[in-house]
């Protein structure tokens, strides 16, 4: 343990606060109990943060354990339980949960850093999952022994260790912790890395720890290199509304990938594990094809092709509304308003005749079916058809206005198309409705 306190003591300074993840397993007991041998020359300030899961029959005895032994060295103790989960993705739900429990706890105590037991061997686990799976080199890497979040840091200091230096510590020292029995089921993935590959590769290799740690640094250069060359290039292909598809494409698929990559991780910051390679190979064959549409991806996003823009977003569904509209209404995009005068003949001004049709005048959202009888044009045509021939894109459609009478008759979409409704600026009118589109 002896590379482990002498990271600690060049990286902790005098009255730091932490907040240390600690389950009662001998991974978390051993760092608090380095740390403690640090707590009063550096006059730390050690916040236990304790999850029960509420999986286990055992779980309330190790949150007894844990709480005792908090009081009995004089730190803080603070827990949660997770009383609900989603049982068709429960190891993620419960991860979501602990981490947003630990960053609360950072933000209450301003804390410095949140420690995390994971050592080596799970270092190695993560990167051979993620290799089997598939990811990106960002994904390759595993973990980092130091991430920097909003305002602290995560420290993983026993990733310099393996699970066999923390047990003869454990030993070593008489000091009590709890096993998770669920850790030896083959049900698990993780389980079956670690029971069946890992004591392999550790008779291959006595120090294969060090050497999957050398792997993941070196795949973090390579990845920090990529990322600050596409944050270099990323004004040349940028538009408005995401990333320019022409521009991109010019790029060796090698970047391209890279590109989509880095913009996945910009979503996926801290949850990188549920992208594979799978998804960008998706968003790849999207952005080559002909045709608009979309992937989609975990936690509700979505990677969309719009014409020729590329952008990942979340996947907010289309809002029902319906206005009356008076003298004004604000509108997803802009604002409708009635205005006296206007020399503007474009789409973004309609001339009404309230004799030609039934008020109030109506704003409300897109239905399936929408249809609209354009103006100098015969018969009705489909919304969805306008805002394809008009190249709108996906993103405006979603809660695009639609104006009507109070007959449901669609006389107007702004910017669009104009219905058979509107009059010619030399005609008789008395209405004049304008639309002004949100820059």
């Amino acid at each position: 343990m002896k590379k482990v306190l002498t990271y600690l003591k060049d990286l902790l300074t005098n009255k730091d606060v932490i907040v240390v993840a600690t389950s009662g397993g001998p991974d978390s007991m051993c760092l608090v109990s380095l740390l403690l041998t640090l707590k009063e020359e550096l006059d730390l300030q050690i916040i236990i943060a304790h999850v029960n899961h509420k999986l286990r029959y055992e779980s309330e005895e190790e949150e007894a354990f844990v709480r005792e032994y908090a009081k009995n060295h004089g730190l803080i103790f603070e827990f949660m339980e997770i009383k609900e989960y989603d049982h068709d993705n429960l190891e993620n739900v419960a991860r979501k949960k602990r981490y947003e429990f630990f960053n609360k706890l950072v933000k209450k105590y301003h804390a410095k850093y949140l420690m995390t037991a994971h050592h080596s061997d799970d270092l190695i686990e993560t990167i051979l999952m993620r290799l089997v799976r598939g990811s990106s080199i960002k994904g390759y890497a595993g973990f980092k022994q130091e991430t920097m979040m909003d305002g602290y840091k995560i420290i993983r200091p026993l990733i310099l260790v393996s699970k066999d230096d923390i047990l003869k510590y454990m030993e070593d020292k008489k000091l009590k912790y709890y096993i998770d029995k669920s850790n030896y089921s083959l049900e698990y993935t993780r389980n079956r890395y670690r029971q069946v590959v890992l004591p392999f590769l550790k008779k291959e290799q006595e120090n294969v720890g060090e050497k999957f740690l050398k792997f993941s640094r070196e795949l973090e250069s390579v990845s920090l290199f990529l990322d600050n060359y596409i944050k270099g290039i990323e004004s040349n292909i940028k538009s408005k509304d995401g990333i320019d598809i022409s521009k991109l494409l010019e790029l060796d698929e090698f970047i391209i990938r890279k590109v989509i990559e880095y913009e996945l991780s910009l979503i996926y910051i801290n949850d990188l594990f549920l992208i594979s390679d799978r998804n960008t190979l998706d968003i790849l064959k999207l952005i080559k094809s002909k045709k608009n549409g979309y992937v989609i991806l975990p936690n509700n996003y979505l990677a969309i092709k719009d014409y020729n823009n590329f952008r990942i977003e979340h996947n907010n569904k289309e809002i029902e509304y319906y206005y009356k509209l008076d003298k004004e209404l604000d509108v997803f995009g802009g604002k409708i308003k009635r205005v006296d005068q206007s020399d503007n003949t474009s789409n973004y001004v309609i001339r009404l005749n309230s004799a030609d049709i039934k008020l109030p005048i109506m704003v409300r959202s897109r239905r399936p079916g929408d249809k609209i009888e354009v103006k100098n044009m015969k018969g009705s045509k489909k919304v969805k058809d306008i805002f394809i021939d008009e190249k709108v894109s996906l993103k405006k459609r979603r809660n695009f206005p639609i104006v009507t009478d109070s007959l449901e008759r669609i006389i107007w979409l702004p910017g669009v198309k104009k219905s058979k409704f509107d009059v010619e600026r030399y005609g008789i009118y008395d209405i004049i409705l304008e639309y002004e589109e949100e820059k």
